[in-house]
């Protein structure tokens, strides 16, 4: 797996119809998806919905956290399973998480991972790749 930038998967999202709430000191808006990622390391798709959680503070300002499992096959085609939790913000950038039971991507547990979002028809277009080591 190669260098700094390179993207390790993109994810289509397709977003379901959200869930809301809003308290005294922050509103929460739960965001189920769906998703398929490909790339050069992992093809798969997402088991069940994923589920994108905005804590939204009163300074309009939003916390994302969104949680998924992917499950297909690595790139030398051994079924498996890749956990990602993805957290930060639209001001501060979105840094990932991932569990996986491939060995083949065993390296993206530990690797300084960045995570872009974008929009896209029906969803958001999610690019996972090794965070930059200079900024």
């Amino acid at each position: 797996m190669k260098g700094n930038n390179e993207v390790l998967m993109e994810i289509h999202v397709t977003i379901l119809e959200a869930v809301d709430v809003e308290g005294t000191q922050q509103k929460v808006v739960m965001i189920p998806f769906t998703a398929e990622a490909k790339g050069p390391y992992f093809t798969g798709k997402v088991i069940g919905p994923g589920v994108d959680t905005q804590r939204i503070g009163p300074d309009g300002k939003a916390h994302l956290s969104a949680r998924y499992m992917l499950e297909g096959t690595d790139a030398e085609g051994i079924a498996c399973r890749v956990f990602v939790e993805n957290q930060g913000t639209w001001e501060t950038g979105f840094v990932p998480t991932v569990v996986t039971d491939s060995p083949l991507l065993a390296g993206w547990e530990t690797a300084a991972l960045q995570a872009t979002v974008e929009g896209a028809p029906g969803g958001v277009l999610i690019r996972i790749s090794r965070a930059n080591e200079n900024e």
